[in-house]
């Protein structure tokens, strides 16, 4: 694996729109296996079937990349994920730190093969929703 690989990925995420489904087929193999805090997706066509998904409902999603590291065919990059979804925090931008560990393919292709992200999934999502925001973020507060 290559640096190179490492930002072609990093291209892909910058910005993502309803697009981005489109070039799922030059990041990731055919059998990838993407998890996050809240999915666990086998098979690039399941993974492109949730990015449509995913991108059909958000007005805006990008990442910001900080650190990377690269070491044979794995690689970790820390990351800021910024989006806008408009039943969310009504609407406004809400960003999130988290980190990517990245396996990719041995056989030259620079693709992916495995993807797991690690985010406070809170963070992201259940403080930014109606009825649940206002006691998470009070629960937090109260253990910390």
């Amino acid at each position: 694996m290559s640096h190179a690989a490492l930002e072609a990925f990093c291209a892909f995420f910058k910005k993502l729109d309803k697009t981005c489904t489109d070039d799922i087929y030059e990041v990731y193999t055919e059998d990838v296996i993407f998890v996050d805090p809240l999915h666990h997706i086998e098979g690039r066509e399941a993974l492109k079937s949730y990015f449509a998904t995913l991108y059909d409902n958000v007005q805006e999603c990008g990442f910001t990349f900080h650190q990377k590291l690269c070491q044979g065919d794995s690689a970790f990059v820390t990351w800021t994920m910024h989006f806008s979804h408009p039943r969310l925090g009504g609407g406004k931008r809400i960003e999130v730190e988290g980190c990517s560990r990245l396996q990719f393919a041995d056989d030259g292709s620079g693709r992916v093969t495995r993807h797991r992200d690690y985010f406070d999934a809170g963070a992201m999502l259940y403080e930014h929703l109606p009825l649940m925001g206002g006691t998470i973020r009070w629960l937090k507060r109260r253990l910390n």
